[in-house]
């Protein structure tokens, strides 16, 4: 009996593995905090990625034109809006943006003739299924009006002889762990730019086989 005694005292002295036994208890939490913490820096960081990518879109369609010298007004054409669409594609193929988002181009003009604010040409590119939020092009012209685009609050219209390039990009957020933290969000983020040019409006977009058409 005393032997039994003298043991147990032996063991409750004993504080060999204590440590090591802390550290496997709290391993589990700190591994999740710390991959939660990536997860949703990374996230915020392709958040912001895309909306830059908004901004870079409407900002360089909103210069088409601007350097062109011909004694003729400038339109718009296939190539110029394939070559805004491919400089975006390339910013966002570190997240592999073609086949996970979509872009979408819209010009925002205000009809002559009856003064509603309508989607005069609208083009696409990304393979994500996702549809303008505000229609398609030539939205507004005929059927419903079409008040502006953007926030309800802060509706953006176009004025006479001018017009709005309005972009949405769209992304389907893939994580970095599966969808055990975050799940997979969809971002959309909005940019509005005012064309910079003296622009021939009328024709819209001139020019063939361009790869930016919304199908």
């Amino acid at each position: 009996m005393e032997r039994v005694r003298t043991t147990m005292r032996s063991l409750r002295r004993d504080t060999d593995g204590v440590s090591l036994l802390e550290f496997a208890l709290a391993l589990p939490v700190m591994l999740t905090l710390g991959l939660y913490g990536t997860e949703l820096a990374y996230m915020a960081t392709i958040d912001m990625e895309v909306s830059q990518m908004a901004t870079t879109v409407a900002d360089n369609a909103s210069r088409l034109g601007q350097t062109d010298n011909g004694a003729v007004t400038p339109t718009v054409t296939e190539t110029q809006i394939d070559s805004v669409m491919t400089g975006a594609s390339k910013q966002g193929s570190g997240f592999n943006f073609g086949a996970n988002g979509r872009i979408i181009l819209s010009s925002l003009e205000r009809d002559s003739s009856t003064g509603r604010q309508y989607i005069h040409w609208q083009r696409c590119s990304g393979d994500l299924d996702v549809d303008s939020v505000y229609g398609a092009e030539g939205a507004g012209l005929t059927g419903d009006t079409l008040d502006g685009m953007g926030p309800a609050d802060s509706l953006i219209t176009a004025q006479s002889n001018s017009a709005v390039m309005f972009v949405e990009v769209y992304y389907q957020y893939q994580p970095l762990f599966g969808d055990m933290f975050v799940g997979t969000p969809r971002f959309k983020q909005e940019a509005a730019f005012i064309i910079r040019d003296d622009r021939n409006l009328t024709p819209g977009v001139t020019g063939s086989g361009g790869n930016s058409t919304c199908s």
